[in-house]
């Protein structure tokens, strides 16, 4: 077989089985984390970016420092700190802080990476 290059990967096609998907949502693919382009309806696919970096929704409690680790907490709907407890679905290791985010911020700017994190 011969090797041939699909696309450059800072986009992914996704298949939503679920609700609808607003773009500039976060959507979990796996354990990549992947920012929705356009809206995507249940049963139908559109494109998610990542490898980039995004103002995500923060946890207001979390304090984060530049360069550290933060996972998406799927039931806040946001990152936190890695200090934090990881539940059952969230995504660890699967971005990194741009900025440091203090207690009571609710946005923080993050570094998706394209290895993608581990689903807990």
């Amino acid at each position: 077989m011969t090797t041939k290059h699909v696309q450059p990967g800072k986009r992914i096609s996704y298949t939503n089985g679920g609700s609808a998907i607003t773009a500039g949502t976060v959507v979990v693919i796996g354990n990549l984390l992947a920012i929705a382009s356009v809206d995507i309806a249940n049963g139908e696919t559109g494109e998610c970016e990542i490898g980039e970096v995004y103002t995500c929704p923060k946890v207001s409690g979390a304090v984060i420092a530049q360069g550290e680790t933060v996972y998406w907490d799927v039931s806040a709907g946001a990152f936190d700190d890695n200090q934090a407890t990881p539940a059952a679905g969230d995504v660890t290791d699967g971005a990194i802080a741009w900025e440091a985010a203090g207690n009571g911020v609710t946005e923080v700017n993050v570094l998706l990476l394209q290895s993608g994190g581990a689903v807990t």
